[in-house]
């Protein structure tokens, strides 16, 4: 595993010149084996002909090799297409070798460029594929040995994601139906459940996979418990659809296909921590009805709060919410007073009668537009939501004596290059503010990557793409972000809670960044499909390269700076960074409000590059009102209405 961890501090961009350096080497050895074999001398190799015939040889070759996509591969996932590649590489090779030889009067024997193709052969496509074993053997070794439990449609998707993954080894299938036993699926034998212990001593299989979706629960819950009376560790994953349309949240069941999806296992919560914040306490969620505030819903009435308020904009998704806290309280007898309510966070008055009427104790302010284009287009709304309503709820929430306010952020406020990022880094800096000036209320942040399977997420969009046929759309081959799960991001807001104190920021150790366009793949060959690119033109899926979309980075940060410190839970850093004084953010804030009432995008904007000091537009204000106030108005026709006039009329008027 050593040569693993070297090949992984190597950055992604030095990797094909690597590749090349060492194709060019490989091809020299060959020439010069070649040559010495046919001549029995090293004397002439050194003479001006044959150097010039070596050089443009593998000048040709360079261009060969990387017209045909060999350094675009993945070595550890290379086929028969790779290698077709490498044989028409090298063959193409000994060609211009051949040419090079009669164009520089190098006097080559005609048996040299048929040397040269079978030891280049054996050393370009000879090294790819010790490399491949090596990989394959390296992780066969680490992998946990696993049996699916149902030979259907899930259990092969769940296979397939198992295989291309770094975490476990299917050994077996189990199924009750007894057609389906003692058949094959790519390899691995389907065996009868009644031999279950049987099978899982001999076969070393460390846990079952539950894959059986379209089985009624109860007839699931009989089997689990069946085979955990056996002594028998179980887990119960949901049908991909489940998976992605959210049903199976917050249990640890399904960690098998986010540890193929984000490279790591997920992070369990320490239950102290949340117990603190919750147990016994009013609790204020806003943003109730989004997808981090709805999972926060969810865990919160599991952890007896004495009262759960929520609130939201939208009518539909409060509803919604409210039906699903209903049945989860039945299934699970539990006896926690839910209120809904609608409201709007910039709305100061409205929320500050909904917490003193409550009572409120503890509030996590998920309530904001997180959409990056959107907010992009939409400059204005999204500065009332994001900053002036964080900063009208933490000015009740200190009004009525709140003890905790959390402030679910995102990694985009990290260096921001869109209006939104910028927006969420404001709303950081009016938090760290309140933390500083104010003892009443403890304030904090929880910054977060990406959440799966949250609306707008990628994993979403890429399920209805492939289910569709195609293509998948990626908007950079080099795009990644940190991905953390809807639950992940709930227990983390949850527990950073209880040890806020006066404005930190609270991050997630989540591992490596994902690329988005490996992650494509692997969910195309999750879902039981084959990518379509120039190694196999005849697969299913195609990716297809869209370009950034306005304000998208490449990669995001987590952090703004190095001051870093542990946490009582080993996953979770505190982190200080810089803050703006009182005063100065008083004077902003002001101008925020100013411009907003006046929908001056272009002020909104000024005041955001000033107020966050690491903002780095991409781009020009794109607001889509502001864009087509500013464009030429054509000359009214006789009897056509005029333009009512707009605020920035009035003030330029």
């Amino acid at each position: 595993m050593a040569v693993k961890r070297v090949m992984r501090t190597v950055h992604k961009n030095y990797k094909p010149a690597l590749m090349v350096g060492f194709d060019l080497l490989m091809l020299t050895v060959a020439f010069v084996s070649a040559m010495t074999i046919r001549w029995n001398s090293t004397s002439q190799l050194m003479e001006r002909e044959v150097l010039l015939c070596l050089a443009f040889t593998l000048g040709s070759s360079s261009f060969i090799f990387l017209r045909l996509g060999l350094y675009r591969t993945v070595i550890r996932y290379m086929g028969q297409q790779a290698l077709v590649a490498v044989l028409q590489g090298v063959t193409a090779s000994a060609v211009v070798l051949a040419v090079a030889s009669y164009l520089t009067y190098a006097g080559v024997p005609r048996s040299v460029p048929v040397i040269y193709w079978c030891f280049a052969l054996i050393a370009v496509g000879g090294s790819r594929w010790l490399v491949r074993i090596y990989y394959q053997m390296a992780l066969e070794i680490h992998k946990t040995r696993v049996a699916i439990y149902g030979a259907g449609t899930a259990g092969l998707q769940l296979y397939k994601a198992l295989v291309h993954g770094e975490v476990y080894k299917p050994v077996a299938f189990f199924d009750d139906n007894a057609s389906k036993q003692n058949t094959l699926i790519d390899g691995v034998l389907v065996y009868n459940p009644g031999d279950i212990l049987d099978i899982v001593a001999e076969r070393d299989i460390s846990e079952i996979l539950l894959a059986m979706p379209a089985v009624p629960k109860r007839r699931r819950r009989e089997i689990t418990k069946g085979l955990r009376d056996r002594g028998l560790v179980v887990k119960v994953i949901p049908g991909l659809e489940e998976l992605v349309d959210g049903a199976g949240r917050g249990t640890a069941d399904v960690s098998q296909i986010y540890e193929n999806v984000l490279g790591r296992a997920p992070v369990e919560p320490e239950r102290s921590l949340v117990a603190s914040s919750i147990s016994g306490k009013t609790v204020l969620v806003t943003g109730a009805g989004g997808s981090i505030g709805s999972e926060l819903c969810r865990q919160i009435v599991q952890w007896a709060p004495v009262h759960l308020v929520l609130v939201e904009s939208s009518e539909y998704a409060i509803y919604q919410i409210e039906r699903e806290l209903y049945q989860i309280q039945q299934d699970e007898g539990l006896q926690v007073p839910v209120t809904t309510l609608l409201g709007d966070v910039r709305d100061r008055a409205r929320m500050a009668e909904i917490i003193e009427s409550f009572s409120v104790q503890t509030i996590y302010h998920a309530a904001a537009y997180k959409h990056v284009p959107l907010v992009e287009q939409n400059v204005v709304l999204g500065a009332e939501n994001n900053i002036l309503g964080t900063l009208a709820v933490l000015e009740a929430a200190e009004a009525f004596g709140v003890e905790q306010f959390v402030l679910i952020s995102t990694d985009k406020a990290v260096r921001p290059t869109n209006v939104m990022g910028a927006t969420k880094r404001f709303a950081e800096l009016i938090c760290q503010d309140f933390g500083r000036r104010f003892g009443r209320t403890r304030v904090c942040m929880v910054r977060f990557g990406n959440v799966l399977g949250s609306s707008g997420s990628v994993i979403p969009l890429f399920t209805d793409q492939i289910n569709a046929g195609g293509p998948v759309t990626v908007t950079h081959p080099k795009v990644t972000r940190y991905f953390m799960t809807i639950p992940e991001a709930a227990q983390l807001v949850l527990q950073a809670g209880s040890m806020g104190r006066n404005g930190e920021v609270f991050v997630l150790d989540m591992g490596e960044p994902v690329r988005i366009y490996d992650l494509a793949r692997r969910l195309i060959q999750i879902m039981g499909h084959t990518v379509r690119d120039e190694e196999n033109p005849e697969g299913d899926i195609e990716i297809q390269v869209t370009g950034l979309r306005p304000g998208e980075k490449l990669y995001e940060e987590l952090l703004l700076g190095d001051s870093v410190a542990g946490t009582d839970h080993p996953m979770i850093m505190r982190a200080e960074e810089e803050r703006l004084t009182s005063e100065r953010l008083q004077v902003l804030v002001g101008e925020l409000r100013e411009a907003c009432v006046r929908h001056d995008c272009e002020e909104v904007h000024r005041v955001l590059r000033e107020a966050v000091q690491d903002y780095a537009p991409k781009q020009h204000l794109v607001d889509a009102v502001w864009a087509q106030q500013r464009q030429p108005k054509a000359l009214p026709r006789t009897g056509q209405v005029e333009r009512l006039p707009t605020a920035r009329d009035t003030e330029t008027g």
